[in-house]
């Protein structure tokens, strides 16, 4: 199995030779042109992993796959780093951060070994606790991960009842401030009641970010059949009322 698998792995390198020398596309590309396009990949990634879809997740693997061999090559060519001092990077890294596998240190359960991860990436000269959350993450992911990342300090709630006191909490600051009509502390109370609920979500054990996803691939299904039913009839959704729409929208809901 190990040597199929070096084998597949050094045929992708031959293709990428092949590539960034004959192929006037890969030739032309560098860091900063394929950066969108490696954000996409990973979105797709993404989408496929909602989805539950083995064979799409299978596939993008290979498309990031491809993306990170590109970026290696490029390293290469500017004498930078090659692929091996990547996968050597990752290994050393993977050691390094693992000493209750690799060493003798010893952990009770998963929080201990997050625990532990981050107190070794302060060692290894991180100033903070949240630098390792980059800055360009979507809002909702980047909040949870800033949560996660304060939990291993001890920097969380006791409990679940707590969170829920808080959400309730910040949706009356955010009536409160609707109320006054005051559009700058509107956001901000607004910001503060996402926050919250985020944080109240890993409480849940939920994932916000894919249950968000989820309502969105709900929302869009239902809607595109309402669509379709309004064709049916000879219509278009914004010659009807409300309330014939939400007629129409629970109609789909019963459907399902």
């Amino acid at each position: 199995m190990e040597t199929q698998t070096n084998a597949s792995f050094d045929r992708l390198l031959q293709i990428m030779d092949d590539l960034r020398e004959k192929c006037p596309w890969d030739r032309k590309q560098t860091l900063q042109s394929l950066r969108q396009l490696t954000i996409e990949e990973m979105y797709e990634l993404a989408d496929a992993i909602t989805d539950n879809d083995w064979k799409a997740i299978k596939e993008e693997l290979g498309d990031l796959l491809l993306h990170i061999v590109f970026y290696a090559k490029i390293g290469a060519e500017q004498q930078q780093f090659t692929i091996q001092d990547v996968i050597s990077g990752i290994c050393n890294k993977l050691i390094h951060r693992h000493p209750h596998i690799y060493g003798d240190v010893q952990v009770e359960n998963e929080e201990q070994v997050k625990q532990n991860w981050e107190k070794l990436k302060l060692k290894e000269g991180k100033t903070s606790v949240l630098s390792g959350v980059p800055v360009s993450l979507p809002a909702l992911v980047k909040a949870m991960r800033l949560q996660e990342k304060a939990k291993q300090v001890g920097f969380e709630w006791d409990n679940t009842q707590q969170v829920y006191h808080k959400v309730q909490e910040e949706l009356q600051e955010l009536e409160e401030v609707v109320e006054a009509g005051r559009p700058d502390d509107i956001e901000a109370e607004f910001g503060d009641l996402l926050f919250s609920l985020v944080n109240y979500s890993r409480f849940l054990k939920v994932d916000a970010e894919n249950a968000l996803e989820r309502t969105n691939k709900k929302f869009t299904r239902r809607f595109q059949q309402m669509e379709a039913m309004a064709r049916e009839q000879g219509r278009q959704l914004s010659e009807m009322t409300l309330a014939e729409m939400d007629g129409m929208w629970e109609q789909v809901k019963e459907k399902e």
